[in-house]
């Protein structure tokens, strides 16, 4: 199976930063098993490159194994048995060699590219790392032809050691990835032998991860995957959750928390607390640095024109595959240690469509709106797509013009039967909840079904051009 799927817009960027004239400084960074490694790789096939993965060992250990890679990278076997102190002579040695192989070579435009994979691992060893390496960017590398790509896993790492204004890094890079999970329009690509709506309980519990979708590739269906993938004591995925957060947090026991908190359906900021006994001021550290890992996010009306001072905010998962760990695994964590994973496997096949997928669909409804935007089927531009609620009811999908005066109301059902008329009557009810320019606004709605439309709807909705009817097919 092709890793590389659905990571084109990142190699060209890469790419592009490669041909330029000058020195380059790339920050790639993500969560673990997000494809980093996979991408950079593919990057320098070809191209004159050094990788260097950094190791949690000791500062010492990882400049010894450097310096051996230098040593094969440029043929100089006296370098191996070389004392050296410190970094510096090192890349120095790199640049002066790698200049004189390309003259061998004929080749004065290859640019020079080294990759340090897991970087922030010698900040963690020697926090002094990144002045040590801004000296050797500033004094040896930016004026010469070569790239480097700084790679971690570590987000909150990463970003403290590269990317803050605190860092001595700042200001030097000329160019940052930040890699995100797959989305569901990329999952084709990963299963040529599935049709669209087939795909979705796969990415409702893999959530765009290479890695994962890897693991699940070939299985029968989603429910023998998740047995054999997640269920089972001896895979990966089973506590993969632990080793997600252990290396970003200290007091993981208190994520947890917060975390299944969310997961059982507490996503006002008030019940949040409530469940955990908690002040809401003693949540605010945990939320935000939930947030800044793209666990979890705030979500506000879709029609909020100040987002950031609205007290309808909402705190939901941005990650599918941890949701359905903390809704179907962590809280069955003794049974399935107890031997009684069959169970656990029960209560997932009973809930799992009601409980989870239905709410990754109505997301993936949302990803595929942004796609019509400016379409002739759709007929008008929109700025913002979301979700829309008041205290009684609830739209799985608002698309807005903020200049103009078109809204689009959505609404996304995963069943097994097909969606009718009262599913209309009852969005059309609820758009009339929404104040949004109220007296002057054009009105269009919109639904997404998992198993098509009645011969009513469909012949009801050919007669009237604000409405769109979108399978799953």
């Amino acid at each position: 199976m092709d890793q590389f799927i659905g990571r084109e817009q990142e190699m060209a960027f890469l790419e592009e930063e490669y041909c330029r004239m000058g020195s380059s400084l790339v920050i790639l960074y993500g969560r673990r098993r997000v494809g980093k490694t996979t991408l950079a790789s593919q990057f320098i096939k070809g191209k004159s490159a050094l990788y260097f993965l950094v190791t949690e060992e000791s500062e010492s250990q990882n400049r010894q194994a450097f310096q051996e890679l230098v040593a094969d990278f440029t043929g100089q076997e006296l370098l191996r048995s070389a004392r050296l102190d410190s970094w510096e002579p090192l890349f120095q040695i790199l640049l002066k060699e790698s200049k004189g192989l390309k003259r061998q070579e004929e080749d004065k435009n290859e640019k020079l590219v080294l990759v340090l994979d897991e970087f922030q691992y010698l900040g963690r060893s020697n926090p002094a790392f990144p002045s040590i390496f801004q000296k050797i960017w500033d004094t040896h590398l930016k004026d010469e032809n070569v790239m480097v790509i700084l790679c971690g896993s570590l987000v909150s790492m990463m970003e403290s050691q590269t990317l803050n204004y605190s860092s001595p890094l700042y200001g030097r890079r000329t160019g940052q990835i930040k890699l995100k999970q797959i989305p569901f329009t990329g999952y084709q690509g990963f299963f040529p032998d599935k049709r669209g709506k087939e795909l979705i309980p796969y990415y409702a519990v893999t959530g765009g991860v290479p890695k994962y979708i890897e693991l699940f590739h070939g299985e029968e269906n989603i429910y023998k995957a998740i047995d054999r993938n997640i269920l089972s004591r001896q895979s990966f995925l089973y506590d993969e959750p632990t080793f997600l957060l252990q290396g970003e947090v200290m007091e993981i026991g208190s994520y947890f928390s917060v975390i299944r908190a969310i997961a059982a359906g507490n996503h006002k900021l008030s019940k949040i607390a409530g469940s955990l006994e908690l002040k809401q001021t003693g949540l605010t550290k945990y939320l935000k640095t939930l947030m800044d890992l793209d666990i979890i996010e705030r979500e506000v009306p879709v029609t909020e024109m100040n987002p950031e001072k609205s007290k309808k905010g909402l705190y939901r998962f941005r990650d599918n595959f941890l949701l359905f760990w903390f809704r179907f695994i962590y809280p069955n964590r003794g049974l399935i240690e107890s031997g009684h994973g069959e169970l656990v496997m029960d209560k997932i096949r009973s809930n799992l469509v009601d409980g989870h997928i239905a709410y990754v669909y109505e997301n993936i409804c949302r990803e595929e709106t942004w796609s019509l935007n400016g379409s002739e089927l759709l007929g008008f531009t929109f700025d913002k797509v979301g979700r829309w609620w008041d205290g009684r009811n609830e739209i799985d999908v608002v698309a807005l013009d903020c200049n103009g005066l078109d809204i689009l109301f959505g609404e996304c059902k995963y069943w097994e039967s097909k969606v009718g008329m009262n599913i209309l009557r009852q969005l059309e009810d609820k758009a009339r909840f929404v104040e949004w320019k109220k007296d002057s606004r054009r009105e269009h709605f919109i639904l997404y079904s998992k198993s098509g439309f009645t011969e009513e709807l469909q012949e009801y909705a050919a007669t009237r051009k604000d409405i769109i009817l979108q399978p799953t097919v």
